[in-house]
């Protein structure tokens, strides 16, 4: 089913991942799949739904920074320093995760990559649903990002209890992650967020990649 983006969309959307649901969602990236980060059983339908077994960690978006607190065990200076100057943005930090996150969010890494979008609509349905939700691309493994909920709908024809459409999404790469949870930084994947940038703000704190 897809429902334009309202608030009685969001207060449909709360329902569904309260109750264990996987929902599809515009990101300030692409479309992701979102469900509650500590209920396991929709985490692995999330991974059942992409066909993967790949051993992943699973991203998590957060309406509010505050909202980090649920997932890491604790702020290192790279992340409060790394945060302060790309939070809200596309950029993915990944840190060590607490005891209490589930094995299938952090695939047995025991770490957990969160992210503030810098789309204020993003951050505002990510509040409505809880605070938290998993972001991962919702697209099949391999295949292009969804930009759109048709995209989504065509990928996923069954197993989404809900796509909220929320229009075509803006962004043409995927969040940047960077690996903070020790004290050397680790460019994981470099997106939206470049890795000059990135050079350029661990510069002024006497880091590099």
């Amino acid at each position: 089913m897809i429902l334009i983006d309202s608030a009685e969309t969001r207060e449909r959307a709360k329902e569904v991942v309260a109750s264990g649901g996987v929902i599809a969602f515009r990101t300030d990236t692409f479309y992701g799949l979102g469900a509650d980060p500590f209920n396991r059983d929709a985490l692995r339908a999330i991974k059942a739904l992409k066909g993967r077994d790949d051993g992943k960690p699973i991203l998590v978006v957060i309406g509010d920074a505050s909202e980090a607190e649920r997932f890491i065990a604790g702020r290192t200076r790279l992340f409060e320093f790394i945060s302060e100057r790309h939070w809200p943005g596309a950029l993915t930090l990944v840190l060590k995760a607490r005891r209490d996150a589930p094995e299938e969010l952090t695939a047995g890494s025991g770490t957990v990559g969160v992210r503030l979008p810098s789309d204020k609509d993003v951050r505002d349905f990510v509040r409505a649903c809880g605070g938290a939700l998993t972001a991962t691309s919702a697209n099949l493994a391999g295949d292009s990002p969804a930009r759109t909920a048709t995209d989504v709908a065509r990928s996923f024809p069954s197993g989404l209890n809900l796509i909220i459409d929320g229009g075509e999404a803006q962004g043409d790469k995927p969040s940047t992650v960077l690996d903070v949870s020790g004290t050397t930084p680790r460019l994981i994947r470099e997106g939206a967020v470049s890795r000059r940038q990135l050079e350029e703000t661990l510069q002024a704190m006497g880091a590099k990649l």
